[in-house]
């Protein structure tokens, strides 16, 4: 590994410890000369992210089609662009970046674009959809909370009006409940 990438990492890593501390002015600093030093997807997509955290959410978009460049393998930049259009208001431009992220090979947490999915199905009121995307999340992440959470404002929003569904709905969260367990 060259030293330029090495160092990229460190800053990589670096940057994200500031994220985590809540220096998001720190955070970018870092990214970007992880990007000076050896441009890696990671850095890009990051460095998106935390401008969207500033409000400028097509920088950000540009820097997650810069990740995808690099490595079209890395879910994160397509659910992240996903998750920008949807705070736009563009749910139809949103879904595919989200499709695109359900298949990406190198993605953790593999759970947050069947969330994001789930609530372009509710914004639309496709709610059978909406159920589909929340039993993948949790088939993949059982303790997720945000999964749970929509499974039951669903069930309440539902309130019993479309058929099977809020029973279906009740199952889930018991499955969930005991894989929780």
């Amino acid at each position: 590994m060259s030293s330029g990438h090495e160092e990229a990492l460190r800053l990589l890593e670096e940057g994200n410890n500031l994220h985590r501390e809540g220096n998001v002015d720190g955070a970018i600093d870092c990214y970007r000369r992880s990007l000076e030093a050896f441009p890696t997807a990671d850095a890009w997509t990051y460095l998106g992210w935390m401008l969207s955290f500033k409000g400028q959410i097509d920088e950000a978009i540009a820097h997650c089609k810069a990740a995808i460049e690099i490595d079209p393998e890395f879910g994160n930049p397509y659910n992240d662009i996903g998750v920008y259009l949807m705070q736009q208001g563009k749910l139809e431009e949103a879904e595919p970046w989200m499709q695109k992220a359900t298949r990406a090979k190198r993605y953790e947490p593999r759970h947050f674009p069947h969330i994001n999915l789930a609530r372009i199905r509710i914004a639309r009121r496709e709610y059978a959809g909406a159920v589909r995307e929340l039993r993948e999340a949790l088939r993949l992440e059982p303790r997720d909370e945000t999964s749970g959470h929509l499974l039951r404002d669903l069930a309440s929003k539902l309130n019993g009006s479309f058929g099977t569904l809020p029973s279906e709905i009740q199952g889930l969260l018991l499955e969930r409940n005991r894989g929780t367990k």
